[in-house]
């Protein structure tokens, strides 16, 4: 058994526009979209009933994409728990960056929370988390030297 590589990291949201153009901004390019239904779905997911809309985005020059999910039917009936970096599970998405700050700045312009403030890891890397829509956090991560 050998593994190749991560192929996708996928994110449910309720607002799927919002979403999609806060990573569209950040910097993805739009692979495809469409809905997703019916008895195979529901067979690998383990829920009935399932409407969704699936966007793919991914990054420049990367075999890896993100997977925005909004789901139609069945709905998550307790809506969208905030969480903070230390909450139990998955809890960030990390994305290698060039000119961090910049990067910070654009986000920030279009109503994007910085966490804390960007800090220098032992001059290897210059690091921050932030917070988009729907509570999705990402940690920015630019490599000194």
């Amino acid at each position: 058994m050998k593994i190749k590589r991560i192929d996708h990291v996928g994110v449910i949201v309720n607002d799927l526009s919002a979403a999609k153009e806060f990573f569209l901004d950040f910097g993805l390019e739009m692979l495809g979209e469409g809905e997703v239904e019916g008895k195979w779905v529901e067979r690998i997911i383990g829920l009935s009933d399932v409407r969704e809309t699936v966007v793919m985005l991914g990054m420049p020059d990367s075999q890896v994409t993100l997977e925005l999910v909004k789901f139609h039917t069945p709905t998550d009936e307790k809506g969208i728990q905030q969480s903070f970096a230390n909450t139990l599970g998955i809890r960030h998405i990390a994305f290698a960056v060039e000119d961090i700050e910049s990067v910070v700045a654009n986000l920030q312009n279009k109503g994007t929370e910085l966490f804390g403030e960007i800090q220098n890891y032992e001059n290897a890397y210059k690091l921050c988390y932030v917070r988009g829509p729907e509570g999705i956090i990402l940690e920015l991560a630019e490599k000194i030297g």
